[in-house]
């Protein structure tokens, strides 16, 4: 798991293994969905935790590369931008 903020308090932006990762796919399950229509091969809701918007998206398959990192870099966005204004990173502008 890859996590942004301070020690203990840090919040979850991807769980990251070795066939895929799982990211936060937008601020709501609705907008997550969109990924799962996409692509139904290698995207999939999260267990556990995808009511709230999680994913698993696979390595290696229908999902391009830069797709994958936007993924990734999107789920940070999210994830910061609920985190409290001294706990987000320098230079954050949200």
């Amino acid at each position: 798991m890859i996590k942004v903020g301070p020690g203990e308090s840090g919040k979850i932006f991807a769980f990251l293994g070795a066939n895929g990762v799982g990211v936060k796919g937008g601020p709501s399950r609705e907008v997550a969905d969109e990924w799962l229509e996409r692509f139904p091969d290698d995207a999939s809701v999260m267990r556990y935790i995808g009511r709230s918007g999680w994913n698993d998206l696979a390595f290696g398959g229908t999902i391009p590369d830069d797709e994958l990192l936007e993924a990734v870099d999107e789920s940070y966005r999210l994830v910061v931008s609920k985190l409290p204004r001294k706990h987000r990173p320098d230079g954050w502008d949200a």
